[in-house]
């Protein structure tokens, strides 16, 4: 089973729960993986298209497969920082 996810990723924890509150203020995810993210990934909105198991990390992997369509996770801890991961499809 493949999915399509974007992810936000920070140096600290209280960044990435300041940007949960964003955007419970209504800031779309690309915006602020845009202006944030500290991956290469932001200058696409945190884009990272589809990947399958055994691709990500598997803190990473387990949050991402674990959202619905829509849903964006808490603050994901990996050896990376602290992601913000939000599945598309």
């Amino acid at each position: 089973m493949k999915i399509k996810a974007r992810h936000i990723l920070v140096e600290q924890e209280y960044e990435a729960k300041d940007l949960l509150k964003k955007l419970s203020d209504g800031k779309t995810f690309e915006d602020l993986a845009a202006t944030f993210s500290k991956c290469p990934s932001g200058k696409r909105g945190g884009d990272l298209g589809e990947f399958d198991r055994g691709r990500m990390v598997p803190s990473f992997e387990e949050a991402a497969f674990a959202l619905q369509v829509g849903e964006t996770s808490p603050p994901v801890r990996t050896q990376f920082g602290y992601h913000l991961i939000q599945r598309y499809a």
